[in-house]
């Protein structure tokens, strides 16, 4: 399929929610948004902030019924085309002049919200970019956003088609490949942080698939309480993306 074709098919509409996935959606220029739904108390707040962009006054029942039982909205929707695709080609580029950086793999990480606050992790943690596969991942959704806190919009997300394929192309471009595993000999902490680093993470029952897990260079693990079977993927992902951030050094 070629890219033309992959970012037409992308641009499927999405409903966002939320103050945060609202706001920060209207600030990217990438966005063709066809329409803002607000509550009245919110009005003051919104024009300060957006004075040129039309938007239309609803009661919170009218945003209700186009979103997801219970979901958080604060008052805000919005009615946006997803964003188009980004490449593992354009990712390894933007890290060809480091010389060091991470990224993350999620290997059977299907959760929406798992995705959405792991990309709040990586962006507060300077991460280059995520990589999942695009058969099993989630599509954009409100619920990712949501759970982004809106760095859904700067945090790229690359979905590739096989897996292995794309850490063959990172190894390549220079990259060492950093599967977490909760059985393996080394820790995480030991290994050398100054590198381009692409940290693999398995789904919270399965982990890594048998192959992704041999096409890593080496395997390490959190060190944690061992009557403590496992974390969620989104919170060892942040503990993760700080251990091996330039903050934590």
């Amino acid at each position: 399929m070629s890219k033309q074709n992959k970012v037409n098919n992308a641009q499927n509409q999405v409903i966002l929610y939320g103050r945060h996935a609202v706001f920060e959606a209207l600030k990217n220029p990438l966005r063709k948004i066809t329409k803002v739904l607000i509550t009245a108390e919110n009005e003051a707040e919104f024009k300060k902030e957006f004075r040129d962009i039309p938007y239309q006054i609803v009661q919170k029942k009218e945003i209700e019924k186009v979103l997801p039982q219970n979901a958080v909205h604060q008052g805000f929707a919005l009615f946006t085309k997803s964003l188009p695709p980004v490449f593992l080609e354009d990712l390894i580029q933007t890290a060809s002049n480091k010389e060091k950086c991470m990224v993350l793999i999620l290997d059977q990480v299907t959760d929406p919200q798992n995705i959405g606050a792991i990309m709040r992790s990586a962006a507060a943690f300077n991460a280059a970019g995520i990589i999942v596969q695009d058969k099993n991942a989630p599509s954009e959704s409100g619920a990712m956003a949501k759970a982004s806190a809106g760095t859904i919009e700067f945090m790229p997300l690359v979905r590739a088609t096989n897996l292995s394929r794309a850490i063959e192309q990172l190894k390549k471009a220079g990259f060492w490949i950093i599967g977490m595993d909760g059985y393996a000999k080394q820790s995480l902490k030991d290994i050398n942080k100054n590198a381009k680093l692409a940290v693999v993470m398995g789904s919270e029952g399965a982990g890594m698939r048998r192959l992704i897990q041999e096409s890593c260079d080496l395997t390490v693990r959190l060190e944690m309480n061992p009557r403590v079977e496992s974390l969620n993927v989104s919170v060892a992902a942040g503990i993760v993306l700080y251990e091996l951030s330039s903050i934590a050094a």
